[in-house]
């Protein structure tokens, strides 16, 4: 069994900075990459960013140059350091970690709760 824990989320005026962190425990046999999505009210969720087993990232052209991501490989952790908020980037921000729980079995998706960002004045 896999959990992921997310933390961080919060209430943060335009401008401001939050850190989000997920944490992945359980049958873990390999990790492939782990990212971060989000959804906002009547809208599909979205790619924030990712960032593979190789240090490989990936992210959403609205976030680039605001937020960034990084992996602890050791401790199964994935962070989302955001900066220079908007209002725009209101959400529930979901831990998403591509894994195998055995060495026979296949890669499967696991997502997190989410947790909810509010950029606001």
């Amino acid at each position: 069994q896999v959990q992921l824990v997310e933390s961080g989320g919060g209430l943060v005026q335009p401008g401001g900075s939050l850190r989000l962190s997920c944490a992945a425990s359980g049958s873990i046999f390999s990790i492939y990459a782990m990212g971060w999505y989000r959804q906002s009210p009547g809208k599909q969720r979205e790619l924030v960013a990712t960032a593979s087993s190789g240090g490989s990232t990936n992210y959403a052209d609205s976030v680039k140059g605001r937020f960034t991501i990084s992996r602890d490989n050791a401790k199964n952790l994935v962070y989302l350091q955001m900066n220079s908020l908007k209002p725009e980037d209101t959400a529930v921000y979901y831990c998403k970690v591509s894994l195998q729980t055995t060495r026979w079995s296949f890669r499967d998706d696991y997502w997190g709760q989410g947790t909810q960002v509010t950029v606001s004045s």
